[in-house]
């Protein structure tokens, strides 16, 4: 496990979400990290940006699994990295 999911692991679990969020958060940040090729720690709102459009228009998913996908990656960078 690395360091950056055992943070956010660990962040997800102090606020008591529920497993499956947890997994779906775990999920939804690997995915973003996996497309760019790059820790996620290394990424910015630029790829942000790109990756939620890559969601939307080439993989085409509903409405709310993007907005859980990005409410993950805002979680990720605000609560376990604490950036803005």
């Amino acid at each position: 496990m690395t360091h950056l999911r055992k943070m956010m692991l660990d962040e997800l679990q102090r606020r008591n979400y529920a497993q499956s969020t947890v997994d779906a958060y775990i999920s939804a940040v690997e995915d973003f990290a996996r497309y760019f090729r790059q820790s996620p720690d290394r990424l910015g709102p630029d790829h942000i940006r790109q990756f939620q459009l890559y969601l939307i228009r080439d993989r085409k998913l509903a409405v709310n699994t993007v907005k859980q996908r990005m409410a993950a990656i805002q979680f990720f960078f605000l609560r376990t990295l604490k950036r803005a």
